[in-house]
């Protein structure tokens, strides 16, 4: 039975057309916002080197190399079924991930690049390396060496090529035009060896999205124009100084007046998150999930001062405002409190709150500020969150709440150290709860559950 050609055209968007066989650029730059396809084209245009081209192999890099598996390796197994190659003519291997074209024996190389040395072992003396990919480039610059860890990498596998060497670089930009990858990206634009080309999801015919996704960006867009352009379009729309900008009254804030006992009753798992300071404030943030409404539900506030008051606590005290805290909440909602998620760096303070409530889980707090505060933002802009008029610091914090400007005019945005407590309490909880609440997203917008 004869195979049905496939036309190349048909599985990738008319955007990449010009490049998919033109390889006389050196550096192809892809961006996008959400689904613009560059991942899947670049799997595509991997897996068509190792069945083209019997003397060219190809490496794949991600920054991590625990972050491999779940994402190019599965994408370059559905670039082989989008290209219609039989899978039987490849040999596909786990450990080591690599996958052999058995006709021409070109492999495909997937690897970490851990440090700037990491990936001088991959070298195919047979079949040299054609084509390298970097996939989550951003990583290579918030976690590595940058432009220089690239240059190295180019000049580790270039070598043993006459013609045809190629490059793809892929990433979503940041939201900081200020950002160094994006000035990276800038002055690649200016060689005559380099292509960028940017996409997003309005590129890609709606069949192959589906209308569900197509909703979702515009459910964003109703919500959060400038969440939506950099979300969605991939545009560096800048960083505003107010982190959350898109906290308004009249959407997040209400009045549990006027929330019923019956509703009060039907609150589902509680969540206490907690920030701890010796001379700074001290602050509990309650919130329980409203499945109902399908939000979360802030319900309790505790806000201790010992500079304010010209008194400190101690560790054992703030366990005691703890349990009486949770004893409040607990007759209140008629449930007992599921999860008490504490600063790590407070390590009296989780001993005596474990000690003194045994029955609630206490959870060290995870402490990554970018991705707790980018889920923060997600929950406030698609109005996933409602805090209580009771939880008078952290409203008054959600205005006062900034990123420091020197680091937004460096290229990273750092939180100033002030007007942080509550806001911190609030992202230790929603970063603690995250696979309870994030259903109450929409699907793109979930991420992974860590």
């Amino acid at each position: 039975m004869t195979r049905q050609q496939i036309r190349i055209s048909d599985i990738i968007i008319p955007k990449y057309l010009p490049i998919f066989n033109n390889r006389q650029v050196k550096h192809i730059i892809l961006t996008s916002g959400r689904a613009g396809t560059k991942s899947s084209f670049a799997a595509i245009r991997a897996d068509y080197q190792l069945v083209s081209d019997a003397n060219g192999s190809v490496v794949v890099l991600r920054k991590r190399h625990n972050k491999l598996r779940k994402t190019v390796y599965k994408e370059m197994l559905r670039g082989i079924n989008r290209l219609q190659v039989p899978k039987h003519l490849f040999k596909i291997g786990k450990s080591p991930m690599e996958i052999t074209y058995k006709k021409y024996e070109t492999t495909m190389y997937f690897s970490g690049s851990d440090g700037i040395d990491d990936t001088k072992g991959i070298i195919d003396e047979d079949k040299p390396i054609k084509l390298v990919i970097l996939d989550e480039l951003t990583e290579f610059f918030d976690d590595g060496e940058g432009e220089d860890e690239l240059a190295n990498i180019e000049a580790t596998f270039v070598r043993g090529n006459k013609s045809g060497f190629q490059m793809i670089y892929l990433y979503n930009p940041p939201k900081n035009p200020n950002a160094e990858i994006n000035q990276w990206c800038k002055k690649m634009e200016e060689r005559s060896d380099c292509v960028h080309i940017h996409t997003d999801y309005r590129d890609v015919p709606i069949d192959w999205l589906g209308q569900d996704l197509i909703d979702t960006a515009e459910e964003m867009k109703a919500a959060d124009i400038k969440m939506y352009r950099w979300t969605w379009l991939g545009e560096s729309t800048g960083v505003d100084d107010l982190i959350y900008y898109m906290f308004s009254p009249k959407a997040h804030i209400y009045n549990p007046e006027s929330y019923s006992k019956e509703s009060r009753e039907a609150i589902g798992e509680i969540g206490i998150g907690v920030d701890y300071g010796q001379k700074n404030p001290t602050t509990f943030e309650a919130f329980g999930i409203d499945h109902e409404v399908q939000c979360l539900r802030g319900l309790k506030e505790y806000y201790y001062s010992g500079r304010d008051e010209n008194k400190q606590k101690s560790p054992s005290d703030y366990a005691k405002d703890m349990k009486k805290f949770c004893d409040e909440l607990e007759r209140e909602y008629k449930r007992v409190v599921s999860y008490i998620f504490i600063d790590p760096s407070a390590a009296g303070l989780i001993e005596e709150v474990r000690r003194i409530l045994p029955h609630i889980s206490v959870i060290l707090a995870k402490n990554d500020v970018a991705l707790g505060i980018s889920r923060v933002q997600k929950f406030l802009s698609f109005k996933k969150i409602l805090v209580s008029t009771s939880q008078k610091m952290l409203i008054r914090e959600m205005g006062l709440y900034q990123y420091d400007e020197k680091s937004i005019q460096k290229g990273k945005e750092e939180p100033l150290k002030v007007n942080d407590h509550c806001e911190d309490a609030l992202r230790y909880l929603i970063m603690g709860m995250w696979r309870l609440i994030s259903y109450m997203l929409p699907m793109s917008e979930r991420g992974d559950n860590r």
